[in-house]
């Protein structure tokens, strides 16, 4: 056997010292033997409102997991943690971590111009009405900044002409960030919030510059593979689509159809012609997207112990809202309440993900449904409710939807 010498020995040692320390802890989750989340939607699968839905209910180390119903209900094919479905506005959260990477590392501030990035900013126009009812377009006078873009309150329309009428795949990041700035911002910017897929692409757009990569593809090589999210992609492959949950037309009372597919997302899913949405474009399955909401409860660690994001920027940048205190609570693509602990995000299929991270609770609902369905929503809610209360008595948390008719 041949050994190192002293000083060899101790460079090796303080190198794994160096690589376990940046790792971080494995986190792991007991199975919490309840079922509240089967039971709060059972009647909805039984009556044929809804074809299937997922339930996950973390607090501390205790987890309740409940797969309900079918993926492909006229096929029978039972709903999975391994199904890939469209998790739409979630998305946003996704850009808002990649926004944050760049602050962490000084490449990037909150109040930069767009237009340091993204030069056709420059110079922007505002629509205004006047006492008649008459609109002209003014010079902008604030400048609009990375943070305004990222809060909803860069007032931007929730999509530009060209997404409204082909879909948000329809258009790259650069082209859609173009067609924005060449058209009248709703409001001047910092003044009024207006929720918008439009302004999240603007700062994917920014974060490509920056990187000098795509957008798809940093968050591939920064966030994807360190948290092991394998089955997340902006282009689905067959094979992916094929194991998707369908969508269904909901309504109360009504039994769910099947619809094929969505105005804001035509067929074809995959392909040459689909572009990377930061605003609402992101495939995943319920096993990845888990991955992403525990590193952000547990404050940029993931569940295998890679740190993505330093404490302290997730405190600062993600669970704090960066609007202005009288326009409500919303950081980067995130609704943020750091008072009561609470952040997370909603997509408009119906699902939603919202965690505490000074409670260390979450909860996640997936479910591919358009329509309105409220009181399955008030079920899952009582039933997280039971969940946490089990250990300690804890609010309702908030749920931002962001939902599309």
């Amino acid at each position: 056997m041949k050994f190192l010498s002293g000083s060899k020995f101790l460079l090796v040692f303080v190198l794994a010292f160096v690589l376990v320390g940046c790792c971080g802890t494995k986190l792991s989750y007991r199975d919490s033997n309840t079922t509240f989340g089967a039971e709060a939607v059972k009647p909805f699968i039984e009556s044929g409102e809804l074809a299937g839905v997922i339930t996950v209910f973390c607090k501390d180390d205790l987890q309740e997991v409940n797969c309900s119903g079918y993926a492909d209900l006229e096929n029978k094919r039972p709903i999975t943690l391994d199904n890939t479905f469209m998790q739409c506005s979630q998305t946003k959260g996704f850009c808002g971590v990649t926004i944050a990477m760049l602050v962490e590392e000084g490449k990037l501030s909150l109040d930069d111009p767009v237009a340091k990035y993204l030069p056709e900013f420059k110079e922007l126009k505002v629509k205004v009405e006047d006492a008649d009812g008459k609109t002209s377009l003014v010079p902008a006078k604030n400048v609009l900044t990375v943070r305004m873009v990222m809060n909803h309150t860069g007032g931007f329309p929730f999509e530009i002409p060209t997404k409204s009428k082909k879909g948000w795949p329809s258009l790259s990041l650069r082209d859609t960030a173009r067609e924005a700035a060449a058209n009248p911002l709703l409001f001047e910017p910092g003044t009024k919030a207006n929720y918008s897929n439009t302004g999240i692409d603007i700062g994917a757009a920014i974060v490509e510059v920056i990187t000098g990569q795509p957008w798809e593809v940093f968050l591939q090589e920064r966030v994807f593979k360190p948290l092991e999210m394998n089955n997340s992609t902006f282009n689905p492959s067959d094979e992916q689509l094929a194991n998707s949950i369908l969508l269904y037309l909901v309504g109360v009372g009504k039994k769910a159809q099947f619809r094929e597919y969505h105005n804001a997302m035509p067929l074809p899913h995959n392909g040459p012609n689909v572009y990377p949405s930061a605003g609402a474009g992101l495939w995943t399955t319920t096993n990845d997207q888990l991955k992403f909401y525990k590193m952000l409860m547990n404050l940029g660690v993931g569940e295998n112990g890679v740190r993505i994001l330093k404490e302290e920027t997730v405190l600062n940048f993600l669970a704090t809202s960066t609007r202005p205190e009288a326009l409500g609570n919303y950081s980067l693509g995130l609704f943020a309440d750091f008072k009561n602990g609470t952040f997370g995000h909603g997509g408009a299929w119906g699902t939603s993900a919202n965690i505490n991270w000074r409670k260390k609770e979450l909860r996640l609902i997936v479910v591919q449904l358009n329509g309105s369905l409220k009181p399955l929503y008030d079920k899952i809610n009582e039933a997280s409710n039971k969940f946490f209360n089990m250990q300690a008595d804890t609010s309702a948390i908030d749920e931002y939807t962001g939902r599309l008719k």
